[in-house]
């Protein structure tokens, strides 16, 4: 049997030969980038729900290329798995007769269609992460944790004018400074509104990143705030006899009928997030159960193993995609330094009563970055506890970076 052969028995091995190899060297980069991310999942580096199904995802979508494109979009090679452009251009489906052939072609695309490209995976996923948030911890120090969670939207702020400097659209540089937010779903809801062209590889830079932020927020945390600093112990309050569950309940009833009054466009993100934290202080056992558990998880395993597919090295290596990537991550930065500019405010007004690290909890990044602030204190001071007060700038950022991305959207949509 030929070598040539053999390369027509095995066509994923086979279109390595067939693109540039600039991009085979890319997928093969890719495949072990996806094994790595898996592993550190594994180890609990990063967030294992996404960066186990996801690390998965990649490495078999540029494993598992072929030659087949029903579509005649990608010049002949393709997967069993997702059209992502049917979702994200206006023009790649052209007709009815075309989604129907993609539908049953590829396995996800379903998903990706019914779920993943309308931002239905957001809803249900905020859905099930308030289901597990207190909002006792924002009720009981609302100030405190309001204050960080806007000092950490610096990312959001100000990569909008840096991305238009290297060329984006200003809605564009909107759904990419969203990033800066920490908060998934987020950036989903804003770039499906404001950049669908850019939606897979802002989603795919999002998430990535987010996991990053578990890895790369402790040595920021180490850079800027000293170790005599990181280890002030915070006054603990018992808000459980302080705060009912129906003031919970009433709360949050409250807060997302005004936020929807102010921000209609964002009114089903609001919505899910305040559904789930009434569901949790409604005490209906079976519908926390519901929401905590089969919806939360099946979303969450869903969206890590679309983003991973949708990594394909076409999409992560485009050349437009490459300043994507940085803005991301220098919104993730600026965001990280600002929610501890915040934090040191605080420490100075309160004449160094206030732990700085709790300001890296105002980044949204549910619960990550309140971990995140909780291991550094306490590899340090193991006796200071800080999560109530990193708990309540965490949801506090949920919320700031969901009506920053409202008044995105409403400016300029």
């Amino acid at each position: 049997m030929s070598f040539h052969s053999i390369l027509d028995l095995f066509q994923g091995v086979s279109t390595l030969f067939a693109v540039n190899p600039g991009m085979a060297v890319a997928r093969i980069g890719l495949i072990f980038l996806g094994i790595f991310l898996v592993y550190l999942g594994k180890k609990g580096t990063l967030e294992p729900l996404l960066m186990i199904p996801m690390g998965l995802g990649m490495s078999t979508i540029n494993a598992a290329v072929m030659f087949f494109d029903p579509l005649g979009l990608h010049g002949g090679l393709g997967t069993l798995f997702v059209e992502s452009s049917a979702g994200a251009t206006p023009d790649a489906i052209r007709n009815a007769a075309d989604l129907m052939s993609i539908l049953q072609i590829d396995f996800l695309q379903p998903i990706y269609s019914f779920m993943f490209s309308n931002g239905l995976i957001a809803c249900l996923v905020f859905m099930g992460i308030g289901s597990l948030l207190d909002v006792g911890f924002v009720m009981i120090h609302p100030f405190i944790s309001m204050f960080l969670a806007l000092c950490a939207e610096l990312g959001t702020i100000l990569v909008l004018p840096i991305a238009q400097l290297f060329g984006f659209t200003a809605k564009q540089a909107a759904a990419i400074a969203m990033i800066g937010g920490a908060d998934g779903p987020m950036v989903l809801f804003t770039s499906l509104k404001l950049a669908p062209e850019l939606f897979v590889p802002i989603a795919v830079v999002a998430y990535l990143y987010l996991g990053l932020t578990y890895g790369g927020y402790p040595y920021l945390i180490k850079l800027m705030v000293p170790k005599s600093i990181r280890g002030i112990a915070m006054p603990q309050q018992n808000y459980d006899t302080n705060i009912s569950s129906f003031q919970k309940l009433m709360f949050a009833v409250i807060i997302n009928t005004i936020l929807s009054l102010l921000f209609p466009v964002a009114a089903p993100l609001f919505f899910s997030l305040f559904l789930g934290i009434a569901i949790r202080e409604s005490g209906i056992k079976a519908f926390q159960d519901l929401v905590s558990n089969t919806i939360l998880y099946t979303a969450t395993l869903f969206l890590g193993l679309m983003l991973g597919i949708l990594c394909e090295a076409s999409v992560i290596f485009d050349p437009k995609v490459l300043p994507l990537l940085l803005l991301g991550m220098l919104a993730l930065l600026l965001s990280g330094i600002g929610g501890l500019i915040g934090g040191y405010i605080l420490y100075f007004f309160k004449n160094g009563a206030f732990n700085p690290v709790i300001g890296i909890a105002g980044v949204s990044c549910v619960p990550s970055t309140a971990k995140v602030a909780q291991k550094s204190v306490s590899k340090v001071n193991p006796q200071a506890m800080i999560m109530q007060y990193a708990l309540g700038a965490n949801i506090s950022g949920v919320i700031t970076t969901a009506i920053i991305a409202a008044i995105y959207v409403t400016l300029l949509q």
